[in-house]
């Protein structure tokens, strides 16, 4: 009897341990899952612009798709490196990552203005247009080939903020034509820049948190920045009253989450699908949101600050326009690269631009419909402080 109970109690203590043993096994996988990859990226915008919003709104959906097993650290202008240095930190590993613009790489190639959707749109293409070239005519293929080949760099990039269309610019008195801008000192970046210098402006290059203080200082009389809430928050309608609106030097323009290119090879293939996903969706939601941000700015701008919100005369524009192509050309004989870009936006964009054109209405036909264009009466000057007794 005792003989069988041993038996019994063998078998038992043999089942509880496959059991134990098989529990371990499936219960390893998923407990490796749930260590935490964080990684430290850094913007180019100070935080307490809409854009860096952008950023931490991607961050938040990576945490959530990921079950906060991915974590991303952002980081707002000069916390790690200057703002326009986060490229070459990204590059060195300094950083894993950044969230930035590609136009202010212009220094290093000007082929990558065009990786922002480019002056003029380009040739007429809207963020969507831009989108579906990125996505459907190669372009993501040569937004990485110029990276990575052209400039050498380790990296690894994707579109994700849609910050525009831009306006114009703000100014310290009217302007009417383009010879009234001639002379003035203005904030401007990328090509951009050069087209105005071309067309009789000077131009100066600084990040956007530096450019109030500059206007305070004199040291500039006219700036462009984005336009809209962007503009509200960084204080333009404390020292200028004249906003001209819109602009075509960044109608469409896009900004970029960028990777180090080892920091990328390192994540599973469930994590960089995390990261692009968030990506696309940020581009999206955080766009439709921006909208209505604008149009509250606007407004405030208008009945609260007494800033005049003008219609930027089509004269100028029509200036910008021909002197990029200009400059486009140029550059197009200059660079291979540059002109391969170029030539397969053109492409896609003679394809999508007048099809897009025949089938939509144009926006003003059912905007003016509803919302008729009136006159639109100069804006109330702020009132002035009370005085004090």
């Amino acid at each position: 009897m005792q003989h069988q109970r041993f038996i019994r109690w063998t078998r038992i203590a043999r089942l509880a341990g496959a059991v134990a043993l098989a529990s371990g096994l499936a219960v390893t996988p998923v407990a490796a899952q749930q260590a935490t990859t964080t990684l430290k990226m850094q913007a180019t915008w100070p935080a307490s612009l809409t854009l860096y919003e952008n950023f931490t709104y991607w961050a938040e959906r990576v945490s959530k798709l990921s079950a906060g097993t991915m974590k991303i650290d952002t980081m707002p202008a000069g916390q790690v490196v200057p703002p326009f240095e986060v490229l070459d930190a990204t590059h060195k590993k300094v950083i894993d990552g950044a969230h930035a613009w590609a136009g202010y790489w212009t220094g290093k190639n000007k082929v990558s203005i065009l990786f922002t959707g480019g002056p003029g749109g380009t040739f007429g293409m809207d963020m969507i247009d831009y989108m579906g070239w990125m996505y459907q005519g190669g372009g993501w293929d040569l937004y990485q080939e110029f990276y990575q080949k052209i400039l050498n760099l380790n990296v690894v990039v994707y579109p994700i903020l849609p910050s525009g269309p831009q306006a114009f610019g703000w100014f310290k008195r009217p302007i009417k034509n383009l010879a009234d801008m001639k002379g003035m000192k203005c904030r401007q970046t990328g090509m951009a820049a050069e087209v105005w210098q071309r067309m009789g402006m000077t131009t100066v290059n600084m990040p956007g948190g530096e450019i109030i203080p500059a206007a305070q200082r004199g040291v500039i009389d006219c700036a462009e920045w984005i336009g809209g809430v962007e503009d509200l928050r960084l204080g333009f309608h404390t020292v200028w009253k004249y906003h001209y609106t819109p602009g075509v030097h960044e109608n469409t323009t896009v900004g970029e989450i960028i990777f180090n290119g080892d920091v990328w090879k390192s994540l599973t293939n469930q994590q960089q699908e995390w990261v692009k996903s968030a990506a696309n969706e940020t581009f999206i939601i955080w766009w439709a949101k921006w909208q209505r941000q604008n149009a509250d700015a606007m407004k405030e701008m208008r009945e609260k600050h007494g800033v005049q919100i003008l219609r930027t005369p089509t004269d100028i524009l029509l200036q910008f326009l021909k002197t990029w192509d200009e400059i486009a050309k140029e550059e197009s004989a200059k660079s291979p690269f540059f002109k391969k870009v170029l030539d397969s936006q053109r492409a896609y964009a003679e394809l999508v631009v007048p099809t897009k054109r025949f089938m939509f209405p144009p926006y003003s036909f059912v905007a003016d419909y509803y919302w008729p264009v009136t006159a639109v009466a100069p804006a109330k000057p702020a009132a002035a402080p009370a005085a004090k007794k």
